[in-house]
């Protein structure tokens, strides 16, 4: 039975209290909070004995640790807070990783490639599988006592950007990891490099962004795919850009041309309205996006990526708890 007291507020309001009332609207879903567990290994090989000298000192390269902490404040600040990264452990490696065939590197074999007296190792890649296997990922991926690994390597090390492994896991800049399906959830390990700075992780990162998004948007038709929306360049899609690609500003004409003086119109910042657009346009050219810097265009690109509660086409408008969370996306 009503309350007197609702029978009361109903009456005040001018409505039959015996008349039943509408449903409260639900609330939208909230934007979700990914905290990703991170693993690091950090290949760095004394060069030196005699002095402990290692590879990026004497390569006069970056520090892992500053690399890393810059990276995460970058993707902090770009996902509005939704992205919080936290490295539950640092491994630090003292040796050149292990090549499919079994070749690995010696200070002086390395130091020959990198001074060009000798080319460099093919096959490249690294033995992912004894990777795997020496540090027990799969087993600590499967525990839930990590989400993903990011391993800092330098030229040569034979690290791929991006890969993903575990059940159902899909391209990520690279084939899926083979004799990981065991794993019942899916992890990625990011290659970085001490010989590189934070712009090219944010790119690596932003490739990942790319084909997670085009994954969790490959149901939806070309007319409502907002991921195909996002992308958009003036090149391709002339008179239509939006925010473009992480290789291809808004105006660029050729790959990674984040300096082009050109003006185009584009609707990126309409991105910020998002799911809610107001068509808003304006010129822009690469003073927008840092004038040609990596790390600002990628910072730029990364903070118009829709960070918002509730779900569009039954997809959420967070899109960074998809690319922090490969488990979310449907396959």
């Amino acid at each position: 039975m009503m309350s007197l007291l609702k029978k009361l507020n109903a009456l005040l309001a001018g409505r039959d209290p015996s008349e039943p009332q509408p449903a409260q609207p639900a609330m939208p879903e909230p934007a979700v909070i990914v905290s990703p567990r991170v693993l690091v290994f950090v290949y760095n090989p004394i060069m030196e004995p005699a002095t402990g000298k290692k590879l990026n000192q004497v390569m006069n390269w970056s520090r892992a640790e500053d690399l890393s902490g810059q990276f995460i404040a970058d993707i902090l600040e770009a996902s509005g807070g939704l992205a919080r990264y936290q490295i539950i452990k640092r491994v630090e490696v003292n040796e050149f990783p292990l090549k499919t065939d079994g070749f690995r590197y010696t200070s002086k074999t390395y130091m020959d490639v990198m001074t060009r007296v000798s080319a460099g190792h093919t096959p490249d890649t690294v033995d992912y599988q004894e990777f795997l296997t020496r540090y027990k990922i799969l087993q600590l991926v499967a525990a839930n006592q990590i989400d993903e690994v990011w391993v800092f390597g330098f030229p040569y090390a034979g690290f791929y950007e991006s890969i993903m492994g575990g059940a159902g896991a899909f391209f990520c800049n690279s084939n899926p990891l083979p004799g990981t399906a065991q794993c019942p959830r899916r992890f990625v390990i990011m290659g970085f490099s001490h010989e590189r700075g934070v712009g090219e992780m944010l790119e690596a990162f932003g490739h990942r962004v790319e084909f997670t998004l085009d994954r969790v948007y490959s149901p939806i038709a070309l007319q409502n795919n907002l991921w195909k929306k996002f992308t958009r360049y003036d090149k391709t899609s002339p008179g239509q850009a939006e925010v473009g690609n992480i290789h291809f500003a808004p105006n660029s004409d050729k790959d990674y041309e984040w300096g082009n003086p050109r003006y185009v119109a584009s609707r990126c910042d309409d991105w910020f309205n998002f799911p809610n657009f107001k068509n808003t346009l304006k010129q822009v050219n690469c003073t927008e996006w840092g004038g040609g810097e990596i790390r600002a265009h990628h910072k730029w690109w990364l903070k118009h990526l829709p960070k918002v509660g509730g779900r569009t086409n039954g997809i959420a408008n967070n899109w960074w708890q998809y690319v922090l969370d490969p488990n979310r996306v449907i396959v």
